[in-house]
């Protein structure tokens, strides 16, 4: 099965803390079954922003990495660092001309993305037809969502601190790991702080039975 027919089945998590944003996901990745136990579903874009994928394989990874190529091209054109509304509204044009082409493998993606600029943190969703949405509290992308937003919607405070979003995430994917059999087989989670985005727990699920 190639990558562009796998699908990341998916949950993806983002939470705004009062010092940080929290980016959660999954490590499942589906074709009818399970394609991959170890894929890691979210992508560092620059060193203060990132983003969970979801959706196609081969088109989020595209995508990613234009993303990625096009805001370091910006930067370099306007001599200082995009914001992050400017790199949410940049991939969501992407994703509007990705969803709308013609192809006989239909390219559908959902992003979250979560970074930090000069005026502070900020979270957007894109989904899969190029809208984009901010966030200002959290929300929850892929097949797992209901689960992990009910989670969310229960324990979620305004002003946590990002230790407590990063258990929260954990909890939230956790739940939709147990009801979602497109998600499973493991949790990744990274922060942007003020030290930058960073992978703060990469845990793989494994369960084997020994006869």
């Amino acid at each position: 099965m190639s990558e562009t027919q796998a699908k990341t089945g998916t949950t993806t998590v983002a939470i705004v803390c009062k010092d940080g944003i929290v980016l959660a996901a999954d490590k499942r990745v589906t074709a009818g079954y399970v394609a991959n136990k170890k894929y890691r579903k979210i992508v560092s874009i620059t060193p203060r922003i990132a983003v969970t994928v979801a959706g196609t394989v081969s088109d989020v990874q595209l995508l990613s990495r234009l993303l990625t190529a096009e805001l370091k091209l910006k930067d370099i054109q306007t001599g200082r660092i995009s914001s992050v509304k400017e790199a949410a509204n940049l991939l969501a044009g992407m994703v509007y001309q990705n969803f709308r082409k013609f192809s006989a493998i239909p390219g559908i993606t959902g992003f979250l993305l979560g970074g930090m600029d000069e005026s502070g943190y900020h979270c957007f969703e894109i989904g899969i037809d190029g809208s984009v949405m901010q966030i200002e509290e959290y929300t929850s992308d892929g097949s797992g969502c209901v689960f992990a937003l009910g989670v969310l919607e229960t324990l979620y405070k305004k002003g946590m601190s990002i230790e407590e979003g990063i258990k929260l995430a954990g909890k939230a994917i956790n739940a939709a790991i147990q009801r979602d059999t497109a998600s499973g087989n493991g949790i990744d989670i990274l922060t942007v702080t003020a030290d930058g985005a960073k992978f703060v727990l990469e845990k793989d699920i494994t369960v084997r039975l020994e006869i």
